[in-house]
């Protein structure tokens, strides 16, 4: 913990300092609340926290429920996000399930994976604006990071939004939230010591894309680690800069695409067309009526095309990794299952430049 964390704590005198502190950084810095959090050494969750009693109201532990609610609420916002990447898409929910501590979402536009054993608090937010109050559901992991937010809009069922927080108020209302430390990221196998051979068979005889993930637990390989032992020509590294071609590529044919944006307690996806792509600094966005996503380019470390087999053939991804190896997003051509994969897809990426300088690297592992 550093000096700045270390001014803040969880009695009164502290969080009073927080909040005004929060709020005169927000305002004279014109940050949002994840930076202004940030700003301060403080997480997103414990700074939102500290407004409980005033225009947050910390939400009971019943999560599962308080999420299946979320079709009571109309067409809503929903925003999922991670270091590099922002998911934003606007509609209704729909069929909501969950077996244990995970649930789907599935709908004509929000379409989610939720892993509620990572979730572990969640507020209802009433922030006032110059114009206005905007009304949000936020949802936290353990350690103050935000898991999803969910924005009502001017059509949204404001009156159900308030029966659903009266519903799920919690019975004490103090602010404050005490966060766990991060864990440090589970360590994988050496290369030297997986029986590759068995690795890569296992991959050629997938039946589903939901089998790579068991397949990476059963050999205790990651996501990066397990792209450089791929078999031939089932992985291999593109340029950076593929994911502008093939993003404006997919706008200017209005081919139907998935992207996959998460973080440890939840996946939104978007399937449909992209139109409008604009890069700002270095932020590459799509910026479309009922989808947005926003890429910060300078943290992608690696892009990677995947091939993956099923039983309707190889499907194909494009995904973005970080300098840490954690996932930043992940794009297929649209697709159903027990359809093939987009010939339009594959053709597109298959128009995405190798990166070269990688190939010899990748090559060893073939030995």
């Amino acid at each position: 913990m550093n000096a700045t964390q270390q001014r803040y704590t969880t009695d009164a005198a502290s969080l009073a300092t927080l909040r005004h502190d929060f709020l005169h950084v927000r305002a004279t810095q014109k940050l949002r609340q994840r930076e202004a959090a940030a700003a301060l050494g403080v997480s997103e969750g414990e700074a939102l926290a500290a407004f409980v009693g005033e225009h947050v109201v910390r939400l009971d532990d019943r999560l599962i429920e308080l999420f299946e609610s979320m079709p009571t609420l109309g067409a809503v916002m929903i925003l999922t996000r991670n270091e590099a990447a922002v998911h934003e898409k606007d509609g209704a929910f729909e069929k909501m399930s969950h077996e244990g501590p995970t649930g789907l979402a599935l709908g004509s536009a929000i379409d989610l994976r939720m892993f509620y054993s990572k979730w572990a608090s969640a507020f209802a937010v009433r922030e006032p604006l110059e114009q206005g109050t905007r009304h949000s559901i936020q949802v936290f992991d353990a350690q103050g990071r935000a898991v999803t937010k969910i924005y009502l809009r001017g059509h949204s069922d404001h009156h159900a939004f308030d029966a659903l927080v009266e519903r799920h108020k919690a019975s004490v209302q103090t602010p404050g939230l005490v966060v766990a430390p991060a864990q440090p990221p589970a360590a994988t196998t050496p290369d030297e010591q997986i029986d590759v051979d068995a690795f890569r068979h296992a991959w050629t005889v997938m039946t589903d894309t939901h089998q790579f993930f068991p397949l990476l637990r059963k050999f205790n390989v990651g996501r990066t680690q397990a792209l450089r032992l791929a078999p031939q020509d089932y992985a291999w590294r593109v340029g950076k800069d593929s994911i502008g071609t093939l993003l404006t590529s997919a706008a200017q044919t209005s081919l139907p695409i998935m992207v996959f944006v998460g973080n440890g307690g939840m996946i939104q996806i978007h399937t449909g067309p992209v139109s409008t792509i604009r890069t700002m600094g270095p932020w590459l966005n799509v910026l479309d009526p009922d989808f947005n996503l926003h890429l910060r380019t300078d943290l992608i470390d690696s892009i990677w095309v995947v091939r993956k087999p099923t039983s309707d053939g190889i499907v194909t991804s494009v995904e973005l990794y970080d300098a840490q190896g954690e996932n930043i997003a992940l794009l297929f051509g649209a697709r159903k299952p027990g359809n093939p994969e987009l010939p339009a897809w594959r053709a597109l990426v298959d128009t995405l430049t190798r990166d070269e300088t990688t190939d010899a690297t990748a090559g060893a592992c073939e030995a």
